[in-house]
């Protein structure tokens, strides 16, 4: 019995990164896969070569959009299993009205990015930075540092989520053991919803003056950007902190600036609006202010996004439900 034909766009020079050996040997047992014969992911013209015939296809970042040519040329595709954060700038509408599926492997990086934000609010929480910097200029416990920036615990701080989203409830599961008061603000969280997953679902007036630690995980859109501003910083209590490992552009960053320079809170940020941040930007300079580059997911090894993004593939073919589908109508809640 002949394979249905999968194609893989990602580009050669990205496999050791995104695919482990299992996955080549899971999708070999299922599909004839055929490959983008090339270093860097497929362009269009690339894609409207591969994908005729194909059932299904694996693309990530880098990937050319699925427009109307290239869902006409993709005469056979039934679903598109994507590696990456967002599905968005890869979808189109006549992918949509064609019924092909979309799946998407982003629920493993939503564990890598709520892993990093957990690291950041213990590292903030015990001002590690500002701390390790006095020290290495010659400070100690006996300065205004010290009494600026006291060392403090995570454990049972309270803590501010702005959504509830995969990265969110990946953030409130790995905060279990720190007996953490949990306050989430999401209008699209039930109470019902809120009460399984153990949360305090608040309005974000009400996170911004209760919570020790804001950390951000709502999708970027025209609701949501700028949404995190002078009003909800004013409302922060002194010493508190700020995570950002979201999208820049749901924090206004004139106003973050502005607060910043009061010295009253530190804040992290993953992701900056425009990104990288000027090279003049105060947000490279402030004394209470770490910026890192997009760094909060997976970086060098994306082996689990290639799992699932096979299993995915398994399922489809073997008709069985997705771990994850994307659909249309659940584009104005996600990234």
């Amino acid at each position: 019995m002949t394979k249905p034909k999968v194609a893989v766009t990602i580009g050669r020079s990205h496999y050791d990164r995104m695919f482990s050996a299992d996955a080549w040997g899971q999708l070999d047992e299922v599909a004839t896969v055929v490959h983008h014969d090339d270093d860097e992911p497929a362009d269009r013209d690339a894609l409207i070569a591969l994908l005729p015939g194909a059932r299904a296809c694996i693309t990530s970042w880098g990937v050319a959009q699925l427009d109307a040519d290239v869902v006409n040329a993709a005469d056979s595709l039934e679903l598109m299993s994507h590696m990456g954060s967002s599905i968005k700038r890869f979808v189109s509408d006549p992918l949509w009205d064609r019924g092909i599926r979309v799946t998407s492997a982003g629920i493993t990086l939503a564990r890598d990015v709520a892993e990093t934000t957990l690291g950041l609010m213990i590292v903030g929480r015990k001002r590690i930075w500002p701390l390790g910097r006095h020290v290495a200029d010659g400070g100690w416990r006996d300065s205004p540092v010290w009494d600026r920036w006291d060392a403090r615990e995570l454990s049972r701080s309270t803590v501010g989520l702005i959504g509830a989203s995969n990265v969110g409830r990946h953030v409130i599961e790995l905060l279990a053991p720190f007996e953490s008061t949990i306050l989430v603000a999401d209008p699209f969280l039930s109470d019902d919803d809120a009460a399984a997953l153990g949360v305090e679902r608040v309005e974000l007036a009400d996170l911004a003056a209760r919570a020790d630690i804001v950390s951000v995980h709502c999708p970027e859109n025209e609701h949501t950007r700028g949404m995190v501003n002078a009003e909800f910083f004013g409302a922060m209590a002194d010493g508190s902190l700020l995570i950002n490992t979201a999208r820049g552009g749901i924090i206004d960053e004139s106003a973050l600036i502005d607060e910043l320079r009061r010295e009253r809170i530190f804040a992290f940020l993953d992701v900056t609006d425009p990104e990288p941040p000027a090279l003049d930007s105060p947000l490279r300079s402030l004394d209470n202010v770490v910026v890192t580059p997009h760094i909060a997911g997976c970086i060098e090894n994306c082996n689990r996004m290639g799992e699932l993004a096979v299993e995915e593939i398994r399922r489809h073919l073997a008709g069985e439900p997705a771990v994850y589908e994307i659909r249309r109508d659940m584009l104005d809640r996600i990234s």
